[in-house]
């Protein structure tokens, strides 16, 4: 029997966040998609069929309660776009790794098989946002161009916001052989052992960097190479994307 969503033990959240807004990181389990993007994938262009993941979605929307998704086709950028209305079905926006809204009723969805998706909550001003953050966005900091958008956006001081990383790539697993020139010298100093770098650490900081508070950072500190229960491309290839969504009620 599928697991039912809105109980999965395996789903993750965050203590900081609010009962104002919804959230989640769901787990690959529940849904439709066979193999190799089983069960609850929500990545489209990965060799799915568009009706499994549109079945896969509505899944996702059922268990939080929400009306409409908005979804980043992701590019490993740094482009962050703000929702202003209820669309009025869901909609997946081109270009993009980060969304910000003060609309309530959407789900802001990020989809991962590695990457971060950081979670960002403003219980003052009422407004929520998500990034991607695989390793090019921790090089372009898009945690920061993140939070500078809900300022300008929603007037959000950082030092209200609380802020939660998701299961990701972890220190135990991200190898890069080539980070010479793939990351900047400022984030060598992350490197846990040769060629090994915690990539959770670097989102930290730059939460912190941006003004977040120690002490409303949450980290969900859950390898996904290393949990089967997630996609993972660097596990397996050619495989599905799960969903980390966020949303006022």
């Amino acid at each position: 029997m599928a697991p039912n969503l809105k109980t999965d033990p395996l789903r993750v959240s965050f203590s900081l966040f609010s009962e104002t807004i919804v959230h989640a990181i769901f787990p690959r389990h529940g849904g439709v998609s066979p193999e190799p993007w089983a069960s609850l994938n929500v990545g489209l262009g990965v060799g799915d069929s568009q009706e499994n993941v549109l079945e896969n979605r509505g899944r996702i929307k059922t268990a939080l309660g929400v009306e409409r998704l908005v979804s980043c086709r992701q590019v490993h950028g740094t482009t962050v776009r703000r929702v202003e209305r209820a669309p009025e079905e869901d909609v997946e926006l081109e270009s993009c790794d980060a969304l910000i809204t003060g609309v309530p009723g959407v789900g802001l969805m990020i989809q991962q098989a590695d990457c971060q998706a950081v979670l960002l909550h403003d219980p003052v001003a009422e407004a929520v946002g998500i990034a991607h953050s695989g390793w090019r966005g921790s090089v372009g900091n898009i945690i920061g161009a993140t939070i500078a958008a809900m300022t300008a956006a929603y007037r959000t001081r950082p030092a209200d916001l609380r802020a939660g990383i998701g299961p990701s790539l972890g220190p135990c697993c991200a190898e890069f052989v080539n980070f010479r020139t793939e990351l900047p010298p400022a984030l060598h100093s992350y490197q846990v052992r040769p060629n090994y770098f915690d990539f959770w650490a670097i989102s930290r900081d730059q939460l912190l960097a941006a003004g977040v508070k120690k002490e409303n950072i949450e980290t969900a500190g859950r390898c996904t190479v290393c949990s089967p229960e997630f996609f993972s491309y660097r596990r397996e290839g050619r495989t599905g994307r799960f969903a980390a969504v966020i949303g006022l009620r």
